[in-house]
């Protein structure tokens, strides 16, 4: 049983709070309890409370029966698993301080009836960015779709298609998210409608960093794969990858089994699982190459430090 008071012990974090929100800590220990063993008993995980009690103090207000069920019930009208009810609450705690009628339903209505997305969508959309129930999606919608198709030329089409698959698209900064690294694109040779190719195939692109992620892994496909930055519009997957536990390795790897191809190295040899990738382009056992990895990883290791 959880205990309210487990939460105040050694409670310095509540000092954050900010003053007005403290009339939700005068609610009685009997209602307080009820409210944190339902958040708990929906999915919330214990660690999660403290840090959703200080993001939205308000949550000890909601009654159980009139506001969280309510929610609840909603987020399982719209598909969410019942295993993934306490994930979306402590991603967007602020949930309960939003109508269901007035808000909650119109976003999604708005969702399918204005931005276009499949309305068998909505449940995978709203548990990739449970955000998007909380934050106004008109204006965000309206913005990126309108410079993405300014910008790029990117049809209506696949612009949903991007949201569909990253919804976070819609909450991302314009001059400081999305056109750095339009313009990281263009400048390494690819053209408007290569990159509308990428983005809709890759949407998430668009979150990784300029430094740490998308130059070095492009410096390493032109200078050690000796690849065409076009083979990028046929492989896109290769951005999301991990250049020191997939692409490095497995290309290494290869080099050190005198199995290289001529010519550009295959992108195809990074989409396989570790177990496939041996079979098919190694012809060695998995334990070899994951050993071969680690030493890799530790020589590097060592060089950085």
């Amino acid at each position: 049983m959880i205990t309210w008071q487990r939460f105040l012990q050694g409670g310095m974090w509540i000092l954050s709070l900010n003053a007005r929100h403290m009339p939700s800590f005068q609610i009685s220990l009997a209602a307080a309890t009820e409210r944190l063993t339902f958040l708990i008993g929906v999915g919330v995980k214990r660690k999660d409370i403290k840090r959703m009690l200080v993001r939205q103090p308000q949550i000890l207000e909601y009654s159980v029966e009139n506001n969280m069920m309510h929610h609840v019930r909603f987020l399982n009208s719209i598909g969410i698993p019942s295993s993934r009810i306490g994930r979306i609450i402590s991603a967007a705690p602020s949930l309960f301080s939003y109508s269901v009628e007035h808000s909650l339903k119109p976003k999604i209505r708005y969702l399918v009836e204005e931005v276009g997305v499949k309305a068998s969508d909505v449940t995978k959309i709203v548990q990739l960015s449970p955000q998007v129930l909380v934050q106004r999606i008109d204006a965000s919608w309206t913005s990126r779709s309108s410079f993405l198709s300014k910008e790029l030329g990117a049809p209506r089409d696949n612009i949903v298609k991007m949201v569909t698959k990253h919804p976070q698209l819609l909450h991302y900064s314009i001059e400081d998210g999305i056109l750095p690294r339009i313009n990281f694109l263009r400048s390494i040779g690819m053209s408007n409608s290569d990159i509308v190719k990428v983005l809709t195939s890759l949407t998430q692109v668009l979150s990784l960093s300029l430094e740490d992620n998308l130059k070095p892994k492009y410096l390493y496909l032109v200078n050690e794969l000796k690849n065409e930055v076009q083979s990028l519009t046929k492989y896109p997957m290769y951005l999301s990858l991990s250049l020191d536990q997939r692409i490095r390795p497995r290309h290494e790897f290869l080099l050190s089994l005198k199995k290289i191809p001529n010519g550009p190295f295959p992108l195809g040899a990074f989409v396989p699982t570790d177990e496939r990738f041996c079979q098919q382009w190694a012809g060695t056992s998995l334990d070899k190459y994951l050993a071969f990895r680690q030493s890799l990883l530790r020589r590097d290791f060592a060089i950085k430090r």
